[in-house]
């Protein structure tokens, strides 16, 4: 069976089932009943019912308690919901589960903002508390927030780190996922001299006399990175089992990996068939021209890993998809990298720190990872596989140039059949916001972003300048453009946490306790409307995932994959949707988390 009749099936399936489901046929009874409920279907009318019904790990009622009660037989589970909220399973259509789970197990920063000395301070004590301290063996620090070091503006260079009491090589991994700081041993073992050219898509960062300072950016990054040893078969085995506790205590029923290895799958696929998959897990494999491949090249080795880890059609136990592929145009638009590929330039402060004057610079960005022909062919190679792009797009010359090779594939049979989305899109030019609804594009978001923080404000409001700044993670713009929005959580450039990340997105406000710099709103953008911003992380991300015929809202004959709330999502003050707690997560019918309290 082909995708496209697989789907086609499926909606068929879905469509029958809820006629019967409708016209009150003798069934069997439940298997799980759930009443006296606020049931948010995020169906077409966004309806709200008392009581849904579960069969065989799909839904076999949606309704009234009176109807729900008709299909309980003696074996049912009856869970009295007592007025809580029960609304489709999460899913997160952008995010790296993997590098999640596996930073769970690393000396971390855990996103904290820091000065220099605290910065030093946690990574000394990582360096204590190590009962292998190998010279030769390299540390790895993760979730540092380069952007939020303290004060504002500071800067790292081997330098600090260096400061260090250690002979090993170090490396601090930006959460961001686009820099990486080493100390001067790093520097030495990664063998990066005066002379060591940038390569393709990278930097390495010098000081003013052409010596490296250790920070390497986007592609440089593989000159340490590709050294350190690859987590073991049982390492990457915990990573994600760690990552799928993760996800199923956040409700979080389907994922995107949007940037995948075969080891990753690898371990995904054991825990599949040990029956400990938790949620339906899609795969992005990265392809990437900079090491000598071709599109025809790199699309058939993608090919090769879909052949040996994708497990067919969607079934009610959640299994492993491989149709997506992973590219980046660009890097990130926040200081320091200023990797994000922008249609005008940077600005520079041609004053002084007391009277500054910002003025266009010469840098707009790098060229982009792909150029117009090179993308053009790479994604008309996809969509004759039938697989959708997912393109990293930051900047907004980086999202133009995407859409404009997007336009010209979509006169291509193969090309209107292709479902791109593009992730980030932190700056889109407003003459852009409108070609994501007419070319079918769906920006995937972060909504966490869209807050005064130390990559919002400050230095990113200088470099970018007023009016651009006015722009920036244009979420409710884009919606009101028409665009099919969705969310995607890039955990673990964040911390996991959905349900801050859904207020951001209604709010566009910090959390409480982030500082009296980061009060009030991010710019003069509305935020999201509540019903926009679920459906973007249920219905609107299952259709990303070419999966919304079988999830992403509560319809009879979909898998049952849906979650239990301690509070009204709607009802609430905005700010209190940081709060959220999920009691229950159930995927394809079974229960994979219960909190305390849940019956």
């Amino acid at each position: 069976m082909t995708r496209s009749t697989h789907f086609a099936a499926a909606a068929l399936f879905a469509l029958s089932a809820s006629i019967a489901g409708r016209s009150g046929a003798a069934e069997a009874p439940a298997d799980t009943v759930y009443r006296n409920g606020y049931v948010y279907t995020v169906d077409r009318k966004d309806s709200v019912h008392q009581a849904l019904a579960i069969r065989a790990g799909r839904i076999a009622y949606v309704g009234t308690d009176a109807g729900a009660k008709a299909l309980t037989g003696k074996a049912t589970r009856v869970i009295d919901l007592r007025g809580r909220m029960l609304m489709p399973g999460l899913i997160d259509a952008h995010m790296h589960p993997q590098s999640g789970g596996s930073r769970l197990l690393n000396c971390s920063l855990d996103y904290a903002p820091l000065t220099v000395p605290q910065f030093q301070a946690r990574i000394q004590a990582c360096l204590d508390k190590d009962a292998d301290p190998d010279p030769h063996r390299w540390l790895l620090v993760v979730n540092w927030f380069q952007q939020g070091m303290l004060p504002d503006g500071v800067g790292t260079s081997a330098a600090t780190l260096d400061a260090l009491k250690t002979d090993r090589p170090v490396i601090v991994r930006s959460s961001f996922g686009h820099s990486v700081q080493l100390n001067t041993k790093g520097i030495a073992v990664a063998g990066i001299k005066a002379e060591t050219p940038d390569p393709i898509g990278g930097r390495i960062v010098r000081d003013a006399n052409g010596a490296a300072t250790g920070l390497l950016e986007d592609a440089a990054q593989d000159l340490a990175m590709n050294l350190l040893p690859p987590l073991t078969e049982a390492e990457n085995l915990a990573a994600s089992a760690k990552a799928l506790e993760a996800l199923r205590r956040q409700g979080i029923t389907s994922f995107l990996d949007a940037y995948t290895d075969p080891e990753t799958m690898t371990a995904f696929t054991a825990l599949q068939r040990a029956g400990q998959l938790t949620a339906r897990a899609h795969f992005a494999v990265l392809i990437d021209l900079d090491k000598g491949a071709t599109p025809q090249s790199a699309v058939a080795d993608l090919l090769k890993q879909q052949k040996q880890f994708d497990q067919g059609p969607a079934t009610v136990a959640p299994t492993l998809q491989v149709r997506h592929a992973k590219l980046f145009m660009d890097g990130v638009i926040a200081a320091p990298a200023f990797t994000g590929a922008m249609l005008e330039p940077y600005l520079v402060n041609r004053g002084t720190t007391a009277r500054p004057d910002w003025q266009p610079g010469t840098s707009n960005g790098p060229a982009s990872y792909f150029s117009q022909d090179a993308l053009r062919t790479t994604l008309a190679e996809l969509a004759r596989a039938r697989v959708d792009p997912h393109i990293h797009v930051d900047g907004d010359r980086a999202v133009r140039e995407a859409l404009d090779v997007i336009a010209t594939l979509r006169a291509t049979p193969e090309g209107k059949a292709m479902r791109p989305a593009l992730a980030h899109d932190e700056i889109v030019a407003p003459a852009d916001y409108p070609r994501f609804a007419q070319l079918d594009v769906t920006p995937v978001l972060s909504f966490q972003w869209a807050k005064p923080a130390a990559d919002t404000v400050g230095a990113l409001k200088e470099y970018l300048g007023p009016a651009r700044y006015a722009l920036v993670e244009p979420q409710a713009l884009l919606l009101a453009a028409g665009a099919r929005i969705a969310y995607g959580s890039d955990w673990p450039v964040d911390p996991l946490d959905v349900w801050f990340a859904l207020k951001v997105g209604v709010t566009r406000t910090a959390a409480p306790d982030a500082g009296k710099e980061y009060a009030g709103r991010l710019t003069a953008q509305p935020g999201l409307p509540r019903a926009a911003a679920l459906r973007a992380i249920t219905l609107n991300a299952a259709y990303t995932l070419r999966q919304e015929a079988t999830t992403g809202s509560l319809e009879v004959g979909k898998f049952a994959d849906l979650v239990v709330l301690d509070r009204n999502f709607f009802t609430i003050p905005a700010e209190d949707i940081a709060n959220i707690k999920v009691l229950q997560t159930v995927v394809g019918g079974k229960v994979v988390y219960q909190a305390e309290g849940m019956q």
